[in-house]
């Protein structure tokens, strides 16, 4: 009877992962042909792939490429984004934010000191700002006025806006006080003395409410009279939206044909 290659229950099989003893004393070696491998009979039994590229991962992952690195990205390497957030808000952004706060407007050149820039570069940021709004439809309008640079509501939006903010109570200038106004911005600086001569009725009343508006201040004293002097303030330019006085409408077309009469007459 021939003997089977298939061993018994005799065979001896135990031994190392590197070897494996045959019933007749004799070692099989992995490199054998018909030599089992240790790590595919394992994973037969368990049901599972040979894990013959497990070292391969264990040693990828040992070797500095964790998960979230990729092939020689080193640990701690700043990106983009963390970059940008160093270095702070662009300059545009940082003029946004600082004249949607003001209650005023406000000069270059402060603007300029407070973020470190140059006044120049300031200028040519608030200029391009304004156009871009202008260009964009915005509702809002970035305006120099009175000397600064400040936020308004666009003329067209005026009367939606001024539906939204007028509730009854907003309190308008009177008639006289509107004269009294416009007699200080045509000959400020000037006294109440004066403005009472060119209204023809005392003006001190009025005055005092001109002043507690903000629309006008004083300006010292006159040499000779010692009466106190009047201007008009930068808040009335704002209100009007003038950059200087120098814009003030001339007088001329508004005043009657015998004034030359009427002033030698006084």
């Amino acid at each position: 009877m021939e003997a089977s290659d298939t061993p018994g229950s005799g065979d001896d099989l135990s031994g190392t992962a590197g070897d494996v003893t045959r019933g007749d004393g004799g070692a099989l070696a992995p490199s054998e042909p018909g030599a089992p491998d240790p790590d595919r009979s394992r994973a037969a039994r368990d049901g599972g792939a040979p894990a013959s590229g497990s070292s391969d991962a264990a040693q990828n992952l040992t070797g500095g490429e964790r998960f979230g690195e990729g092939p020689g990205e080193e640990r701690g390497e700043e990106s983009p984004a963390e970059g940008r957030e160093a270095e702070g808000p662009t300059l545009t952004a940082a003029l946004e934010a600082i004249l949607m706060v003001v209650d005023e407007p406000v000069a270059e050149v402060t603007l300029a000191q407070v973020l470190e820039r140059p006044t120049a570069e300031v200028a040519a940021a608030l200029r391009a700002l304004s156009e871009e709004y202008t260009a964009a439809g915005r509702g809002f309008d970035l305006r120099e006025v009175a000397g600064g640079w400040r936020f308004y509501s666009r003329a067209e939006c005026a009367p939606l806006v001024e539906r939204f903010v007028r509730d009854g109570q907003q309190a308008r200038l009177t008639q006289a006080a509107l004269e009294t106004l416009a007699v200080v911005a045509y000959r400020q600086p000037v006294s109440r003395a004066r403005v009472a001569a060119v209204r023809g009725v005392s003006s001190d009343g009025v005055m005092r409410t001109l002043v507690a508006r903000g629309l006008v201040e004083e300006a010292g004293t006159d040499p000779e009279s010692q009466a106190v002097l009047y201007r008009t303030t930068s808040y009335f330019l704002e209100k009007l939206g003038l950059r200087s006085l120098d814009e003030l409408p001339e007088l001329a077309p508004f005043l009657p044909d015998d004034v030359e009469t009427l002033e030698e007459q006084k």
